[in-house]
C-alpha cells in the first residue's frame, strides 16, 4: 500500500528534467529550477536585463557530472544529464527557435554518447543538436542530448569535458562546460527495509545504513552516505554531516574510510527520524557512493559526535538503496455526504452525494484518495453523474454497477473527480435521480473508503426517499381525453355563437 518517493542517487548528480518551467508557471516548477541553479556552473548569458528590450539567454546544465561507476564498464547507462537553457526576463519578448548544439567529442575513451532527447535532438554522435522551439520570456526549458554508455577498463577518476552552444534567432550565443568523471567503485546497498507501522506523530525511530563494496576498485576519496526522507525529519546530531535547513528532511555524511574489497561496513550509531506532523506515511531512502561530491544546499553542519563506520557482517548487502517504508497513527477520517430524493413519481430530481474529508491527516499525493460507493434507494433509477474535466466532461464521473441493485463505484482520485475534488473539504457531485415509483421506507446508502480511515463508525449514510403521487393532470395526456375536451369547447363556443345571433335579431 505504500509506494516509497526515490529521490536521485549521489550518483547521479543531475536530475532528469523533461520540462522546466519558471515565472507564471507555478511554484512546483520554481523549485526545480532552484535545484538546477545551485549545481550550474556559473552564468553563462549574453547581456540582458528588465526593460532593456533585449533577449537573451541564459544555460543552467551542471559543473560537474559522475556518468558511472567504473566496475559497471561498457554495461552502464545514464541518460540522466539534460541542458536546461532559460530566456533571462526582460521586456524582450520570446526567445525564438532556440536551439542547442552539444559537442561530447571530449569524452572519447571514457564514455560513449549515443543519440537521447526527447524526440526533438539529431545527431549520432559526437555532435548532437536539439531543437527547443520558441521559449516565452523569463521561461525554460531542458533536454537530454544524449544517452552515456560506459567503456571497460577505466579507472575511478577518469574525466573528459562536454561542451554545448545555446542560440536563437533574436538572442546572441552562449556557451556552457560540464565536467564529465567516472565514479566508483559500486557500494552496494540493502534494498528494500522492513518497513515500520503505527509510529506515533514526534516518536523517534531509528534506521542503521550499512554497505559492501565487492568490486577491486579502491574507494580511494573515502565513502559519502546520501539520506532523503520523505513525511519525516531527520535529527541533526552528527558533525560530519550537513543538512539543508534546521529541520532536515536531507543529509549528506562524509566518511575518509577507504573501503576494502569484499568488506562490509556500518555506521557506527543510527540515524534518528521522527514522522512530521498530520502526515499518515513517510519514506527514508539512503545511498553510498565512492564518489563524494557535496550536493547543493546542504549548508547546516550537525553539532553532534562525528559518525564513524564500522565492520559488520556482508549480509544482505545485495541490492542498491536502502528504501524503509513508514506508516503513523495518525488517520485521514471520512465521512459521507448524503442528500434526500425527494420529488414526485415521474421526476428526475438532482441529489448530492460525496465525502467529507475530517482529517487530520492528508492523503500522499502519490496516492488513492479513496472513494464512495452509493447504491440507489428502491424504486429509483440513477440516469446520470454529470461531471467536467477542463473544456469537456461526460455523463458518469461513477462507475455504473455490473448487476442489477449494485453499487455505483466514485474513485475521487481520477481526472473525473478534478473539478469537485477539495483536500481537507467536501468531495461531492449531483447524482441524477428519476423517481419511478413510491416504495414505502426505501432507503438508499453511500459508503466511504479509503487506507487511512480508522474511524469505521461514520463510513456508512443512508440516502431516504421522500416521494409524491403524480400530478393529477398525467391523465390529459391520453387521447381519448383531449377529444373529449375538445368537443365540450367546440359546444360551448357554438352556443355562445347562436345566443349572440338572436340577441342581434330581437
Amino acid at each position: 500500500m505504500l509506494q516509497l518517493l526515490r529521490p536521485p542517487g549521489l550518483l547521479r548528480q543531475f536530475p532528469l528534467l523533461r520540462r522546466i518551467r519558471t515565472g507564471r508557471r507555478g511554484a512546483a516548477p520554481a523549485v526545480c529550477l532552484g535545484i538546477v541553479l545551485a549545481t550550474a556552473a556559473g552564468p553563462a548569458a549574453a547581456v540582458g536585463a528588465d526593460g532593456s528590450g533585449e533577449v537573451a539567454l541564459r544555460l543552467e546544465a551542471a559543473a560537474t557530472f559522475v556518468m558511472y561507476n567504473a566496475d559497471e564498464g561498457s554495461g552502464a547507462s545514464n541518460s540522466d544529464f539534460v541542458v536546461p537553457v532559460a530566456v533571462v526576463a526582460s521586456d524582450g519578448g520570446p526567445a525564438r527557435d532556440v536551439r542547442v548544439v552539444v559537442d561530447a567529442s571530449g569524452l572519447a575513451g571514457v564514455a560513449r554518447a549515443v543519440k537521447g532527447g526527447y524526440g526533438n535532438c539529431t545527431g549520432g554522435g559526437p555532435v548532437f543538436t536539439c531543437v527547443y522551439g520558441d521559449l516565452q520570456n523569463g521561461d525554460g526549458e531542458s533536454n537530454a542530448p544524449f544517452t552515456l554508455t560506459g567503456v571497460d577498463g577505466v579507472e575511478p577518476g577518469a574525466s573528459g569535458t562536454v561542451t554545448y552552444t545555446a542560440s536563437a534567432d533574436n538572442a546572441p550565443s552562449v556557451t556552457g562546460t560540464t565536467r564529465m568523471t567516472v565514479g566508483g567503485p559500486t557500494l552496494q546497498g540493502p534494498g528494500e527495509l522492513p518497513g515500520v507501522s503505527g509510529l506515533r506523530t514526534g516518536k523517534p525511530a531509528t534506521v542503521t545504513p550499512g554497505f559492501a563494496k565487492h568490486t577491486r576498485f579502491p574507494a580511494a576519496r573515502g565513502v559519502a552516505l546520501r539520506v532523503d526522507v520523505t513525511g519525516l525529519v531527520l535529527a541533526t546530531r552528527y558533525s560530519n554531516c550537513h543538512y539543508p535547513d534546521p529541520l532536515p528532511t536531507s543529509a549528506w555524511c562524509v566518511f575518509p574510510t577507504k573501503a576494502a574489497a569484499g568488506a562490509a561496513y556500518r555506521t557506527s550509531a543510527p540515524l534518528v527520524y521522527t514522522p512530521s506532523p498530520r502526515k499518515l506515511t513517510g519514506s527514508l531512502v539512503y545511498a553510498w557512493s565512492a564518489s563524494p561530491l557535496k550536493p547543493s544546499g546542504h549548508t547546516v553542519r550537525g553539532t553532534g559526535a562525528p559518525l564513524a563506520l564500522v565492520a559488520t557482517a556482508d549480509r544482505g548487502f545485495d541490492g542498491g538503496e536502502g528504501t524503509l517504508g513508514v506508516t503513523t497513527t495518525v488517520q485521514a477520517d471520512y465521512r459521507p455526504v448524503t442528500g434526500t430524493v425527494r420529488g414526485r413519481v415521474g421526476e428526475t430530481v438532482k441529489v448530492r452525494l460525496g465525502v467529507r474529508d475530517l482529517g487530520p491527516g492528508r492523503l500522499p499525493d502519490d496516492g488513492s484518495p479513496g472513494r464512495f460507493e452509493v447504491v440507489p434507494p428502491e424504486g429509483t433509477t440513477v440516469t446520470s453523474v454529470p461531471y467536467t474535466f477542463e473544456d469537456g466532461g461526460g455523463k458518469w464521473a461513477c462507475g455504473r454497477p455490473g448487476t442489477p441493485g449494485g453499487p455505483f463505484g466514485c474513485e475521487i482520485g481520477g481526472d473525473r473527480f478534478l473539478e469537485a475534488r477539495y483536500e481537507g473539504g467536501t468531495t461531492a457531485l449531483d447524482f441524477h435521480v428519476r423517481i419511478d415509483r413510491r416504495v414505502p421506507g426505501a432507503r438508499g446508502s453511500i459508503r466511504t473508503y479509503n487506507p487511512f480511515d480508522r474511524t469505521p463508525g461514520n463510513d456508512v449514510a443512508a440516502i431516504p426517499v421522500e416521494a409524491s403521487p403524480a400530478l393529477p393532470h398525467r391523465p390529459l395526456r391520453q387521447p381519448g381525453t383531449w377529444l373529449a375536451v375538445g368537443a365540450g369547447v367546440l359546444a360551448v363556443a357554438t352556443g355562445a355563437t347562436v345566443y349572440r345571433r338572436r340577441r342581434a335579431r330581437a
